[in-house]
This record gives structure tokens, sequence and C-alpha cells, in this order.
């Protein structure tokens, strides 16, 4: 146990603290981001949408949370990381609680584009706020701990939905989302700057860099690998998991799984166990091994059981293997924080985690809508081996990313 939780005595009661923020704000995010993907399939419904519709909105928030992450990591740079953490999470409570009130297609594309941008900023404040108050051989775990936390808010999200939904519909749902915004409250009483960002301010603006240093030769080459690395691997879970509730309660003789509302929804609960481990494991895994290798094993394996997962029909099957699904198709997701951290100074560590996280954003963008587009034609089972090849991909682009573990932040 101590060798499991030891390392969290070592960080300071700020890094603590900035730690549960951070994880509190990612939760939360996922919470409210989720909803849409559990109702979706009353909303088609009440609104007249098909698969293709759908599946647009999805990629218009992803569009709008890529404008999101890369505002908000240049106002973390320049404002501070706990003000944009605050701004972020009003942002989309707001917003999430909007869509309840939606009565058309264009309506809801508006309310989920404004909820997109503040989903996009919270990554990149909690992720640098985070990454600045632990030390290096504790980094992995920490950032690990904080994006487990994406899990526990899916869970939440599909709990909520299954009480819900059956009883007073779609929209009530949705009036939950305003709730995390009053997380942004504590977050102002109690979390403080990190002593790295705070010692960059007091530098001269000319010394601590700005957008275009992250494209600067000896950059410019990494830049690029991670964000094409991070636009597979987000094109793939979000091709994935946006369609999975639809996929497991569409009828069998349509394509899909043939779960009730209720099933689905605690279908989706267990994955996120799995979901869980996956974040919390990689964290461990990744300091241990390595940043390079605990991605390629985590990216190769996720390929290969999305492929077997949406080959099968039976129910137990599919309730089994789905947290194996849930582990290794999310939890690298851990790791990116750390790598971009350890890759980019202080001075412009947001501005770069914001960009490659985020421009990976509009990338995956495609993918509900692909998905949505090609199941409308050939199906899930054909539509899903999309997210599949992108894992693969994905695991292919790390020969240009180097191995960062153990870096001090400078």
């Amino acid at each position: 146990m101590n060798a499991l939780f030891g390392w969290w005595r070592e960080g300071t009661p700020d890094a603590r603290r900035a730690l549960v923020a951070a994880s509190l704000g990612w939760m939360l995010d996922s919470f409210d981001v989720m909803l849409y993907a559990l109702v979706l399939a009353s909303i088609m419904v009440d609104l007249g949408m098909s698969n293709r519709v759908a599946g647009a909105l999805g990629s218009v928030t992803l569009l709008a949370s890529a404008a999101g992450g890369l505002l908000f990591g240049i106002l973390a740079d320049r404002y501070g990381r706990t003000r944009a953490l605050m701004a972020s999470v009003i942002i989309y409570s707001i917003f999430t609680a909007a869509c309840g009130t939606a009565q058309t297609v264009l309506q809801l594309a508006v309310f989920r584009v404004l909820l997109g941008i503040g989903m996009g900023g919270e990554w990149a404040s909690g992720a640098a706020l985070v990454s600045e108050t632990w030390p290096a051989d504790h980094r992995g775990k920490a950032l690990g701990l904080m994006q487990s936390a994406w899990a526990v808010g899916y869970g939440a999200a599909a709990i909520v939905t299954a009480l819900v939904l059956p009883r007073w519909g779609w929209r009530a749902v949705f009036f939950i989302g305003i709730l995390p915004a009053f997380f942004a409250l504590w977050v102002r009483r109690t979390v403080a700057e990190p002593p790295l960002w705070q010692a960059s301010r007091r530098r001269p603006a000319s010394a601590r860099g700005g957008f275009s240093d992250i494209f600067r030769r000896g950059l410019l080459g990494l830049t690029v690998a991670v964000t094409l690395m991070n636009a597979f691997t987000m094109f793939a879970w979000w091709g994935f998991n946006l369609w999975l509730p639809r996929y497991l309660s569409l009828a069998a003789d349509s394509g899909g799984v043939g779960l009730t509302t209720t099933q689905m929804s605690w279908f989706v609960v267990l994955m996120q166990v799995g979901m869980w481990f996956g974040y919390v494991t990689f964290g461990f895994i990744s300091d241990a091994m390595g940043r390079k290798r605990a991605y390629v094993l985590y990216l190769v394996t996720a390929a290969i059981l999305i492929f077997i997962y949406i080959s099968i029909r039976v129910p137990i099957a599919v309730l089994l293997l789905g947290p194996f699904v849930a582990f290794f198709a999310t939890g690298y997701f851990s790791g990116f924080g750390a790598v971009t951290a350890e890759i980019y100074s202080t001075g412009i560590r947001a501005t770069a985690q914001g960009f490659t996280y985020n421009i990976g954003r509009i990338a995956s963008a495609v993918a509900p809508y692909a998905v949505g587009s090609l199941a409308d034609t050939r199906g899930f089972h054909v539509a899903l081996r999309l997210t599949s090849v992108a894992f693969l991909l994905a695991a292919i682009t790390w020969f240009w990313i180097p191995e960062t573990k153990g870096r001090e932040l400078t």
C-alpha cells in the first residue's frame, strides 16, 4: 500500500491541492461533456436528428474545444493556471445546462460550441498546474491520477443518466451539468499558482517565450510529431466513445448489441472502472519503464482489443471485455501531460500543451462525423474499425518522439 500511495506524501500541501483541483476539474469536465453521448438516442428522436447530424454536432463540439484549448493555454501562461482553470469550469458548466433548453438542432449546436470552449480550456490549465507542482519522479503518477478523474466523471454521468433520463427526460440530465460551476469557488480560495510559473513571470517578457517558440528550430519536429500522435489517439477515442452508447443500445438486427437504456448505462459504468485503472497504472508504468514504451504498449493493445470488441455481439462477452478495452484504449492519455511538460519550458508550457492537445482535437473532430456517416451506410461494425486503425497510426508516430522520462522542468 505504501508503494502505491507513498508518493502522495512526498508532495507539498500546495502540490496536493493543485492535483485535487485539476482532478476535480477534469472529472467535472468529463461529466458535463459525456452527457451528450449518453442521452444522444433520446435527443435524436426528440429533435429528429440522423446519425450524420448527431455526429456533426459531436465534431463541432470538438472543434470548439480545440479553440478553447488554444486560447486557455495562452491565458494560463499569461494570467495563471488557476485563473484559467476557474474560467473554463464556469463556461462549460453554464452551457451544459443551457443544452437542456434547446428547442432546435441549431440552438443545441450553439450551446455545444460554447460548452466546447470551456471543455478545451480545462485540460491545458490543469495539466500545467500539476506538472509544475510535482517532482520528476512522481510526475507521471500525479498526472495519471488527474487523468483518471475523467473515468470517474464519465461513470458519474452514466449513473445520473440511468437515474434521471427515464423519469424526467434528457433535458433534466443537462440541467444537472450546472453543478460544477460551484467548484470554481473552492479553487479560488485554496489553490495557489505554481512557484515555477510565478518565477517565470518575474523574467522579462522577451525571455519567457511565446506561441511562435513552440515551432522554433529544435522544437518544430517534436511539436508536429506530438500533435500527430495526439490527433490519432483523439480520433480513435472520440470515434469509439461518442458512438459506443448508441452502438450498445441499437437493436441487434440493426447492427448493435440490443441493450436497454439502463443496461447500456451500467455497461458504460463498468467500462469506466477499467478506464480508471488504465489511467492510474499508466502513470506508474511510464515512470518505471518510460513514456515511449508504455505508450506503444497501450496503443497497439487497444487497436487489437477494439477490433475484437466490435466483432462480438453477445452481451455477456461485451460486458466482460469492455473494461479491458477501456483500460488500454484510454489509459495512455495519462502520459500526454508529462511528455509535453518535459519537452517544453515553463514560459511556453501551457501554450504548447494547449496547442499539441487541441490541434489533435481539430483532427479528431472528423471522427464523430466520419463514424456516424459510415455507420449510416455500412453499419457500426465497419465504422468502428476506423478507430482501431487510428490507434495503430498513433503508435507509429512514436518513432519520432524521444524518451523524456526523468527530465527536470525548466
